[in-house]
């Protein structure tokens, strides 16, 4: 059986273009976790262990004889992440230490709050290093956005987020980005296997169209 892979059957999402262009976003869910700190600490790499604990432990669940209704063969989703700054949009001038972030893997449509309920006990079992406190399971519809593909090292994203905000302007389209509508990173590379140059992230940013006299 062909294992579902969300990064190949919804590409407009995980495979854009290293240019901007408009996409709509459906409602997904999620699991999530949210936290404040830069990227590199601790609690974000913990936020990041406990969410991909869970997720395994949803995805070997029919090996465990407690296969959801509706289970099939899929591919984990890539680790995507929210960021913020207190009282508005993420600021990289700010010390990273002031970020605020949701870290966040997609889950697939079976994953009910039953189904969520059950990994959480299977896995405070099985897993008792990992700190499953504040993860929940979460609808999250995010909207009209601009996005593309930033090629290089995170440090460098200002640059692809200038080009987001041109086509913004050029495009008759607002940033919405801030504390609400927030500005959105996935992580199509792993950092400890990949050279900074080569790793691939989507940017997202949330936008509404300008309204026309």
């Amino acid at each position: 059986m062909d294992k579902l892979d969300y990064k190949k059957k919804y590409r407009e999402f995980y495979q854009p273009k290293a240019s901007p262009g408009l996409v709509d976003m459906p409602p997904m869910n999620f699991l999530l976790a949210e936290g404040s700190g830069a990227p590199a600490d601790a609690a974000y790499q913990k936020t990041v262990q406990a969410l991909y604990a869970l997720t395994f432990t949803i995805k070997m669940s029919k090996m465990s004889g407690m296969q959801p209704e509706g289970y099939f063969e899929y591919v984990v989703p890539p680790l995507e992440s929210l960021w913020w700054c207190d009282g508005g949009a993420l600021d990289f001038q700010r010390p990273r230490e002031e970020w605020r972030w949701i870290s966040m893997i997609r889950q697939p449509e079976f994953v009910t709050p039953e189904v969520f309920e059950w990994a959480l006990e299977e896995c405070s079992r099985k897993k008792t290093e990992v700190a499953l406190d504040g993860v929940r399971l979460t609808a999250f519809t995010e909207g009209l956005c601009v996005q593309m593909m930033h090629l290089g090292p995170y440090d460098a994203e200002e640059r692809s987020i200038m080009q987001l905000r041109d086509y913004m302007a050029a495009n008759g389209l607002r940033d919405e980005t801030g504390a609400v509508r927030k500005h959105h990173e996935i992580y199509l590379s792993d950092p400890r296997r990949t050279v900074p140059e080569r790793l691939k992230t989507v940017l997202r940013l949330p936008v509404t169209r300008e309204q026309k006299d």
